[in-house]
């Protein structure tokens, strides 16, 4: 088992997963696919975290362009501890092995194995933090976050990464963001959304419940409120992931770079033997079921309702936080998880996806911290990180 597909600097103390690129270090995306692809350039975050004095550690194991739950279904091993299955990135963070890591946040998988491992990850607002550099898959939500062991840490780091990029076509236009770890948590208000928290395993629960008491032990005011949209936006979230995956993975067919396959007679036969000889079951679902939802007949009642409903996500989920400083929610629907068949991983997948499908689908920040998730409107990062340093204060 390895938490490095590739080691760069022993003594340097950030990591990134192997979806954003480092100039001349192989970038697999968790692929056989890409088993054999070097960029010629770096990503616009990892030059900015080097121009900042920061030395990169390694590039991360990750899963399969990071559509399963932890990293499970990398082409290389899955990462367990204990066990369990747990994030690369996030558990060289809870050893204390690296400062913090820049992980691209898809589908929400290094929330949950932040969630998973004990230790703290920030999605920011999406545009805020250039995309340039990474192996897109759904471009319109996947978004670079910081893995750190504390909120402190979380700051710095995305101090240094975040603001305007001309390179990439999604950025936002202020050319710096400032983030606090001081709003005053003791006069917030903030709510447990009803359709989450039930979903939730017990254990999941019990976390929720012990942070909204050191929140209103601080003096904060936590109310349960509904939002019954939830499940729709799971839905939506996953036609729209699974149609931006399909049309971004159809540059890999094994021509220009990538595996190509030994033997083939004509060139529909490279592509059908190199895409199904070096990709695994789950990416060849999200591909299929992609292509579906885009088809002729089923583009009208699938991927256009489902953008439809990002906006009324937008709007629901803002109707909320016009009356409270952000949402707490599961991040996962269970505390640990262990090893499945492939077979399983599409369905696992989705139903996971029902705790980090808001975040993503409507380009909020969130903050996975103590097992919890936080969710506040766009560029109320500082709220979710004061919200998680006054709490990790109250155990220092």
């Amino acid at each position: 088992m390895s938490y490095y597909i590739n080691e760069i600097n022993k003594a340097g103390k950030i990591a990134v997963d192997d979806t954003i690129l480092v100039k001349d270090v192989p970038a697999t995306a968790g692929s056989k696919m890409l088993e054999n692809f070097k960029p010629l350039f770096s990503a616009e975050a990892v030059e900015r975290l080097e121009k900042a004095g920061y030395a990169i550690s390694g590039k991360t194991n990750v899963g399969e362009f990071g559509l399963d739950l932890l990293g499970e279904f990398s082409s290389f091993e899955a990462v367990t501890e204990n066990g369990n299955l747990a994030g690369a990135a996030a558990s060289l963070v809870a050893k204390g092995e690296i400062k913090a890591a820049l992980n691209v946040d898809l589908n929400g998988a290094p929330r949950r194995a932040a969630a998973v491992s004990g230790v703290d990850f920030i999605k920011p607002t999406y545009g805020t933090v250039s995309r340039y550099g990474i192996i897109a898959c759904a471009c319109s939500g996947e978004q670079i976050g910081v893995t750190a062991s504390n909120a402190a840490d979380m700051k710095e780091i995305l101090s240094a990464i975040a603001g305007h990029d001309d390179k990439d076509g999604t950025s936002l236009p202020a050319e710096k963001y400032e983030y606090s770890l001081d709003e005053n948590v003791s006069a917030m208000e903030i709510c447990i959304v009803k359709e989450l928290y039930d979903a939730a395993s017990a254990e999941v629960k019990a976390n929720i419940d012990a942070y909204a008491k050191k929140l209103e032990a601080l003096g904060a005011k936590v109310e349960t409120v509904s939002l019954d949209i939830v499940s729709d936006v799971q839905t939506a979230w996953q036609i729209l992931m699974s149609a931006e995956t399909t049309n971004n993975l159809s540059r890999f067919d094994g021509v220009k770079y990538g595996y190509r396959t030994p033997e083939y007679k004509n060139i529909d036969e490279l592509y059908v033997k190199s895409r199904s000889e070096s990709m695994n079951f789950l990416t060849k679902a999200t591909i299929i079921y992609g292509s579906d939802v885009l088809s002729k007949g089923r583009y009208e009642n699938c991927y256009d309702k489902a953008l439809r409903i990002r906006r009324i996500a937008c709007d629901k989920t803002r109707e909320i936080l016009a009356s409270y400083d952000a949402i707490l929610a599961p991040a996962c629907g269970k505390a640990s998880y262990q090893s499945y068949d492939i077979l399983e991983a599409f369905g696992k997948v989705f139903e996971e996806s029902l705790y980090t499908a808001i975040p993503s689908i409507t380009g909020m920040p969130a903050v996975v911290t103590k097992g919890v998730q936080l969710i506040a409107d766009s560029y109320k990062e500082s709220v979710l990180l004061s919200i998680a340093h006054t709490v990790e204060g109250m155990e220092a």
